[in-house]
């Protein structure tokens, strides 16, 4: 099943589920919601030279999948499932001049045949078949697989598009993320994947059938909840009729966090991953060595300095209410007390929005952004919980003014 990209700038969100208002969204008050994303896809890379290769186009350590997973699990792994199997990545391919190409969420699935070494924590040396399976932007499927196979060369790996047979899901909701079950014993642990305690079905997971797929943490931040591919002939484990919903309301979960997606969200060729926040999204390792588009991206952080990033912002009147009213992608964001542009809105859902703006002006409050040619439309940005505290200090009043 292949799916095309729908546009995003104007999707009225609309929930399935009964007891949720489609008036006026709040999602911090909802529980646990499911979202099968259609904007997403799945290629897969297979062959002894897998992380080799992707090591030398990706902005994140690729080489980790071949490592012992440890204490420190990035999935919530099922009693039958190889502790070894049970890691997520998210990475990002850039052009040579270090701009933003695509984005990618990599998993290692469960595996059928898997012999273990010694310490029966990752696979003997007789295991030599490595695959890793990658959930990507549908809009530019195509492309990327072209990409991936125009840097293949010799490299021993197979490169292959199977949408039709894997679908990628969210798992998101207000307190979701704060559920980190970090043993067997711990009841959400055990349900969450084919293979718990009180799953029958779950003796059947070890051998990497259709049931023995699994829930991932969200590898860019804990409050994004959980993410997965699945086979897309099943529900996943945990999605009742009733917390399914449609995608465009992960879409506001993702606003609502500062947090964008893909490559229209984050423009295929001409974003700066430093100033969307990949750093901050686990997207990025310093320290793993050369790759495409790798100078610009140390020279940037090294440097320290970045003057504007991805803010999540809200549209409101002048009466500080929150407005509905439609705001194209691309709108320029005027800052009233210098005269100066401030920076240009991105992604628009409503009242909610994404925003590339400058620091030095972002947080000056409502009143001092509106959007050009409609300044009755204040912006206000809004300071994502999880970014770190060094993002803020060098735009400061007091340093600022100085």
């Amino acid at each position: 099943m292949k799916f095309s990209k729908p546009s995003i700038q104007f999707i009225r969100p609309i929930f399935k589920i009964n007891h949720l208002s489609s008036q006026k969204l709040h999602l911090d008050d909802v529980g646990p919601m499911a979202s099968l994303l259609k904007t997403r896809s799945v290629v897969r890379f297979r062959g002894p030279d897998t992380i080799k290769f992707l090591q030398g186009l990706l902005t994140n350590d690729i080489r980790k999948f071949g490592e012992p997973v440890g204490d420190e699990k990035s999935s919530l792994v099922t009693p039958n499932v190889p502790a070894s199997s049970a890691r997520s990545m998210y990475a990002a391919m850039l052009t040579p001049q270090g701009r933003f190409l695509y984005d990618m969420f990599l998993y290692e699935p469960p595996r059928t045949d898997e012999k273990l070494d010694r310490s029966g924590s990752r696979p003997g040396p007789e295991y030599d078949e490595v695959e890793l399976l990658a959930d990507v932007d549908c809009s530019v499927l195509d492309e990327l697989v072209e990409t991936l196979k125009k840097y293949r060369l010799r490299s021993k790996v197979d490169i292959e598009n199977v949408g039709e047979s894997f679908s990628c899901w969210q798992r998101y909701g207000v307190d979701l993320h704060k559920r980190q079950p970090s043993s067997l014993e711990d009841p959400q642990s055990a349900s969450v994947g084919w293979g718990g305690a009180i799953d029958p079905t779950g003796s059947t997971s070890s051998q990497g059938n259709s049931t023995g797929w699994q829930w991932h943490k969200d590898p860019r931040l804990d409050c994004l909840g959980f993410r997965g591919i699945f086979p897309s002939n099943t529900t996943p484990p945990m999605v009742e009729a009733n917390t399914e919903t449609e995608e465009e309301n992960y879409l506001v979960w993702r606003l609502e966090k500062g947090v964008a997606e893909g490559s229209i969200e984050i423009p295929k060729g001409e974003a700066i991953p430093l100033e969307y926040n990949l750093a901050g999204l686990n997207a990025i390792s310093f320290d793993k060595g050369c790759y495409i588009g790798q100078e610009l991206i140390a020279r940037s952080h090294h440097r320290g300095v970045i003057r504007k990033r991805l803010i999540p912002i809200k549209f409101l009147n002048e009466s500080g209410n929150e407005v509905s009213q439609k705001v194209a992608p691309n709108s320029e964001v005027m800052a009233v007390k210098s005269g100066k542009k401030a920076g240009m809105v991105t992604t628009a859902v409503g009242s909610r929005g994404l925003g590339l703006l400058r620091l030095e002006e972002a947080f000056k409050g409502s009143e001092n952004l509106v959007i050009k040619g409609e300044e009755d439309v204040r912006v206000e940005a809004v300071r994502p919980e999880w970014w770190p505290r060094e993002w803020f200090l060098e735009h400061e009043p007091h340093q600022a003014a100085g």
